[in-house]
């Protein structure tokens, strides 16, 4: 999809940016052109790519985008350093991926059914409205408790705009050897793994165990130490884990499955979250 087809179909008409957080300069909007959607795909090509060594063989690499079929149908999440003293789309600092139930669809699916069985939990919840979230980065010199809870209070105004009921994705370990994070991985097995009801397993050819040591041979404060950012605040949110972690190749990474009810999300997170969140609804 061009971008002149895609900015018709994901911004019918142009205005003012939604703006769903704040805290100090830094700002929280929805993305309300393909030149923001451009400049999210420059940062997080810079972020996986260069930073990360992911690889790929699609052209967007050579124009130094992180680019899918998915983003023509997403929202974009889009953290923004107002008192930077440069034009506006080089103030983005931090984007997240956000997709629908009914964006999906348009689709052909969510973006983590290549590792998951998600249509499983589309099929079984069918009553409920479902957002994916993908594509989490942040510039290095954002990556503060600040900036992760300006995103926070972003996504959580989005829930409450579109009335989510359930929150799911991807998050990462660094690496494509599941044994050098059997300490991590071991831990959310045998503390997180979600309920029956909710549980998500990886596809059978791309499973990998993640029982990698007894439950009597974790220390959990260290291992809660040893985990991704991104992971672990997941986990104060109330996060479970799915059966099995998936290795991808591409981006170097071992990735396990996110599940968040907004029913489970701890209270104490959407009061903190919410009061703020609110304001932008």
């Amino acid at each position: 999809m061009s971008g002149i087809e895609a900015q018709s179909k994901l911004f019918p008409s142009s205005g003012e940016p939604l703006v769903l957080g704040r805290i100090g300069s830094l700002e929280v909007r929805l993305a309300n052109s393909w030149d923001a959607v451009e400049a999210a795909q420059e940062l997080r090509f810079r972020v996986f790519f260069e930073e990360m060594g992911a690889r790929s063989t699609n052209i967007e690499e050579v124009e130094s985008r992180d680019a899918d079929r998915f983003d023509a149908v997403c929202d974009h999440l889009l953290v923004y350093d107002t008192a930077l003293p440069v034009p506006e789309h080089k103030q983005i600092v931090g984007t997240y991926r956000l997709m629908r139930s009914d964006q999906a669809a348009q689709t052909g699916g969510f973006y983590s059914a290549d590792e998951y069985e998600v249509q499983r939990l589309v099929l079984s919840r069918p009553e409920l409205k479902l957002l994916e979230l993908g594509r989490s980065c942040v510039k290095a010199e954002y990556r503060s408790k600040r900036t992760v809870e300006v995103l926070w209070q972003g996504a959580w105004a989005y829930c409450r705009r579109h009335a989510i009921d359930v929150m799911f994705g991807c998050a990462s370990f660094h690496g494509v050897v599941p044994a050098a994070h059997a300490l991590g991985l071991s831990f959310l097995h045998h503390n997180c793994r979600a309920t029956p009801d909710w549980d998500v397993s990886a596809l059978p050819q791309r499973y990998q165990a993640m029982d990698l040591m007894p439950k009597e041979a974790i220390n959990n404060k260290v291992a809660l130490f040893s985990m991704p950012p991104l992971v672990k605040g997941y986990l104060r949110l109330g996060a479970m884990i799915g059966d099995g972690a998936v290795i991808d190749e591409a981006f170097g990474t071992t990735d396990v499955f996110i599940i968040m009810p907004i029913e489970r999300i701890s209270s104490r997170y959407i009061t903190y979250y919410g009061a703020d969140a609110n304001r932008f609804v």
